[in-house]
């Protein structure tokens, strides 16, 4: 069966085996598509509520910050239109910096009773008397980024909203008082980030095709399948913590044999999702702990790349970019925690003083520093101190259109403002999130009727059931073994959508547990996963129904 009769017609009977086996060879993002067309045939047809709990994309936003942008915005106008060159077409001047400090914050005095004017006071203090920014040049900053009428400049991101990032990122990734400098390019999203980094590594010679590279799983989907494209053709080594229990319950912990894998100094890279996802579990102390050991006594060269962007719903997540910064390179995004997806917004950081990737480039044989000298020759006049991240902000415009990369400016401004809000109110609003999704996942596994067991060391973005597990653990061996022989893992959210009109993700799409489903706690009010806890419970004791009428036990 080709892909595309996958979606654009679904058979009388989703659940036939032969539909399940061409469906199952898909993305989860991809049969997600086919999913929801099932759940809302189902709503259509019946009084359930179409449930789709199969994306990560919050329901919630701050307001706060959003609205200080659009004030922002609207001082930009006036500052334009000082100077017009059209008045009845609206064709005003670029702004000017001089004085623009305190026109700012004489504006802000007029507007002092605004949410976003209050947002933006505190955000110009912070930045003029903690972090030291002259009071003109970071307002101008602002508005010329918000007017969007120059190429961003720096190119990598932009200079006071680097010093605000840099500030937001080491309280979120647990960098505590650890004061080191990170280089940070703004990218559209952590996914562009690690497209970027991937092209990077390849063209810098520090993964070559039949390189072997490690993979924490579970971990987001499109990770699984970049070492495998044509352009890379890696081999892959798998880190997994689907084995891992603990009272029956998965702890999502990565075993002491699964990471002594990666003392194997011929494992060049690591791609870390953390904490996972579809788990949502990050590491724990002990597995941070072996990493290091690892890292420090084996492999001392390994190049890790880790996606954090779920870490700031951990209250104390401590980043392996500050448990390992020599090694490590860091992707955080803020599509999850200020609910901005729609904003494609996320930084790579990287160690500034010293870091593997420099160091490897250093190291690589002349020839292929030629060879880089010829690519990169139009940035520089010394290739050889062009540093790795510089590299990754040419190569994500292919070099010869270095002059004109960067994340949009607009987004930049709206970056930092998130960093400066989210830092300034941590005490409060970190709590306010975190409750948000505990309280959902709390109430899916009350609808399942199982009892979650408490996890300092688990995000509750998404939360995974693993139906084998709990089938074997529930109802006993045979069973298991039978609904394994009977049916293919596919078949649970085939059965959700079409019978209960829910979207759940398959798990194993993941690399996760055959038989488990993804649910996320962030895209649904709190009462619906009462209901997807229940309809997951209710598609096992089917299951096991069936079971019992065809084997008489």
């Amino acid at each position: 069966m080709k892909n595309t009769p996958v979606f654009t017609k679904i058979p009388q009977n989703p659940q036939d085996p032969e539909y399940l086996k061409a469906l199952s060879v898909m993305s989860p993002f991809e049969i997600k598509s086919a999913l929801i067309k099932m759940a809302d045939k189902k709503a259509r047809l019946s009084t359930d509520t179409f449930l789709n709990a199969g994306r990560g994309n919050p329901n919630w936003l701050l307001t706060h910050p959003r609205k200080a942008f659009f004030l922002l915005g609207q001082f930009a106008m006036e500052e334009s239109e000082r100077d017009l060159y059209d008045d009845n077409n609206g064709i005003a001047a670029s702004p000017t910096q001089d004085g623009i400090a305190d026109r700012f914050k004489k504006f802000l005095y007029v507007n002092r009773d605004r949410t976003g004017a209050k947002v933006l006071a505190e955000f110009y203090q912070h930045a003029i008397a903690d972090l030291g920014a002259d009071p003109d040049e970071f307002v101008y900053e602002l508005v010329d980024g918000i007017c969007g009428d120059h190429y961003p400049t720096p190119d990598r991101i932009l200079k006071y909203t680097e010093v605000i990032c840099r500030e937001y990122l080491r309280w979120a990734m647990g960098g505590r008082d650890d004061m080191s400098q990170y280089d940070l390019f703004a990218t559209e999203g952590a996914t562009a980030g690690m497209c970027y980094t991937f092209t990077s590594l390849k063209e810098n010679y520090l993964l070559n095709r039949g390189d072997k590279i490690a993979l924490f799983t579970p971990c987001f989907t499109p990770y699984l399948e970049i070492p495998h494209l044509r352009e890379f053709g890696l081999e892959v080594v798998n880190i997994s913590a689907n084995d891992t229990e603990k009272d029956g319950y998965h702890t999502w912990q990565y075993p002491k044999e699964e990471i002594d894998k990666l003392r194997d100094p011929s494992v060049k890279a690591v791609c870390i999702t953390n904490p996972s996802n579809p788990p949502s579990v990050c590491m724990d102390p002990e597995v941070l702990a072996q990493l290091v050991d690892v890292v420090k006594n084996d492999n001392p060269h390994l190049m890790i790349i880790t996606d954090d962007v779920y870490g700031t719903f951990i209250e104390g997540f401590r980043s392996l970019m500050y448990e390992l910064p020599y090694n490590t390179l860091c992707l955080y995004s803020y599509s999850k925690y200020f609910g901005a997806t729609g904003w494609r917004m996320a930084v790579m950081a990287l160690r500034h003083d010293k870091n593997v990737f420099d160091d490897l480039i250093a190291a690589l044989p002349e020839e292929r520093k030629e060879e880089l000298n010829k690519r990169y020759s139009s940035m520089s006049m010394d290739v050889s101190k062009l540093r790795f991240i510089d590299r990754v902000v040419a190569d994500s415009r292919l070099v010869a259109l270095n002059h004109t990369a960067g994340l949009s400016t607009p987004q930049q401004i709206q970056m930092a403002l998130f960093s400066s809000y989210a830092y300034l109110h941590r005490n409060e609003l970190q709590p306010a999130l975190i409750g948000l999704v505990q309280k959902r996942l709390n109430d899916l596994w009350k609808g399942t009727g199982i009892e979650l067991q408490p996890d300092p060391y688990r995000a509750g973005y998404y939360s995974e059931f693993d139906m084998m597990l709990w089938g074997r653990k529930l109802y006993g061996d045979d069973f298991a073994e039978w609904l394994n022989k009977n049916y293919q893992p596919l078949d649970a959210v085939v059965r959700l959508a079409s019978e209960t009109a829910i979207v759940l993700l398959n798990g194993d799409g993941f690399d996760g547990p055959k038989w488990s489903v993804r649910t996320s706690l962030a895209n649904l009010d709190s009462d619906a996963y009462m209901r997807i806890g229940e309809a997951i419970r209710g598609v096992l004791e089917k299951y096991h129904e069936e079971y019992i009428e065809v084997t008489k036990k």
